[in-house]
């Protein structure tokens, strides 16, 4: 049989240590192409272009058997330009990550990561984040690898639901330490955010954001929970964001 054809993305940037990891382990599952990002694109959401070109050159060797992409656009952008121009064919699935850093809880909404996965949802392509919680450049990714395998071979044995995208949290300690995997939902908690207000050489104000991240989430069903205990999380996502539970509630007003 075919082997599955499989986009490999990330927010951090096409060089970056994460998504080289990733690569490594999807060789062994599939048939990869990889369009990423050429300069790092946290925090980006699912932004995209829409006011300027996209850029997009291939910067594997011709003879290399992986085809790799840096675009100058956000990680929602490489999405749709490599399942519209750039894949032979529409892929099986789409991995993401593996990201220098937590998307889990709230983080969800802001991140790259996570929003290049859910563009691919959106085209009709099965979907993963991985996120490891090390924001450092050097992180150990290796301790991962076998279980972002395992749960990547598990998505194309057993298909991911329609509609519904893998959020896929990692704990940074040693691959003996990480106690199991648990199917998660997403921590309610937020950031309070503060900024350091500051002046320039001409006097003018500008400011860093900063903050704390508050979990005020009890629950022992939550993604937070998990990577706090050394599992690992796996939240299912929707990006139908309608809020069914509301629609009852909300015909009742009057819009007479």
């Amino acid at each position: 049989m075919a082997k599955p054809l499989i986009l490999v993305t990330n927010d951090d940037g096409i060089n970056a240590p994460g998504i080289r990891t990733l690569i490594s382990v999807m060789k062994d599952v599939g048939e990869i192409v990889v369009v990423a990002p050429d300069s790092p694109q946290s925090g980006m959401g699912h932004a995209i272009t829409i006011n300027s070109t996209l850029h997009s050159s291939r910067i594997s060797p011709k003879e290399s058997a992986i085809l790799e992409y840096s675009c100058s656009g956000t990680p929602a952008d490489c999405v749709k330009l490599a399942i519209n121009e750039l894949m032979p064919r529409k892929p099986d699935l789409c991995v993401s990550g593996i990201n220098h850093g937590s998307n889990s809880s709230i983080n969800v909404i802001y991140s790259g990561t996570m929003s290049a996965a859910i563009e691919a949802g959106i085209e009709g392509v099965p979907a993963i984040g991985f996120s490891l919680l090390d924001y450092r450049w050097n992180a150990n990714f290796n301790e991962s690898k076998d279980f972002i395998k395992k749960i990547t071979e598990n998505a194309l044995k057993n298909g991911i639901p329609n509609g519904v995208v893998l959020n896929v949290n990692i704990p940074s300690v040693k691959k003996s330490e990480i106690k199991g995997i648990k199917v998660c939902r997403q921590a309610k908690a937020s950031w309070v955010e503060e900024f350091d207000k500051r002046k320039n050489p001409f006097g003018q104000d500008y400011y860093w954001l900063t903050g704390k991240f508050v979990n005020k989430d009890k629950g022992e069903d939550t993604d937070e929970w998990a990577l706090n205990q050394n599992y690992i999380s796996i939240v299912p996502i929707e990006f139908d964001l309608t809020a069914h539970h509301a629609i009852q509630e909300l015909n009742e007003w009057n819009f007479k």
